[in-house]
């Protein structure tokens, strides 16, 4: 078991890193293992998707149907600078998050950061009856994850601290490895809070 308390990881020459960010594909998990993560650590938990449905009062449906992918992207990548500017915090974002290069910049420096890599045909099966993913909302939806997969998969290794597999096993497995990863891979400590 982890110790809890305020976190700071020690990854890659970071130094006090409050911030454990999930990235991946749709579908990969984000959402569930960042809040049991979360919940493990006493951490607060955000997710991107849902803070911008909070704030504009539409869903992300709405706001590429009114704005454009490239409105979506905007307003995620200042929900982001906002969200990174909190300490303890696990952040689930948006697939799409690693398409700016501001945004991988800052993910960077700010946080640990936890690919969840999970395969396509897993992808496909989670969200191939979900009608709130408005890439997905084409004559084939298998093929465009492939393509957004092969499209993305190389930017989330590379701004990724950690890469863990998402293909098998629950929630809870999942976030068994991710601790198991930060303990391996991270100088761990605590401080007390005051």
């Amino acid at each position: 078991m982890l110790l809890r308390g305020t976190a700071f990881f020690h990854l890659r020459g970071k130094t006090e890193v409050t911030c454990l960010i999930l990235i991946g594909m749709m579908g990969a998990g984000k959402t569930t293992v960042g809040r049991e993560l979360a919940k493990r650590l006493n951490l607060r938990f955000a997710d991107c998707d849902h803070e911008l449905i909070a704030r504009t009062g539409v869903s992300v449906p709405t706001i590429f149907e009114i704005e454009g992918e490239a409105g979506f992207r905007r307003r995620e990548s200042r929900l982001l600078v906002e969200l990174l500017a909190e300490q303890d915090i696990v952040i689930a974002t948006g697939g799409g998050i690693v398409l700016d290069p501001g945004n991988c910049s800052l993910l960077s420096e700010r946080g640990t950061v936890i690919y969840l890599n999970t395969p396509p045909h897993v992808l496909w099966e989670r969200t191939r009856r979900d009608r709130n993913r408005p890439l997905l909302q084409v004559e084939n939806p298998r093929a465009r994850i492939e393509e957004l997969y092969r499209e993305r998969d190389p930017l989330y290794r590379a701004v990724a601290d950690i890469v863990v597999d998402g293909e098998r096993g629950t929630c809870m497995s999942m976030t068994n490895r991710i601790e198991k990863a930060l303990i391996e891979n991270a100088n761990w400590k605590t401080s007390c809070t005051p």
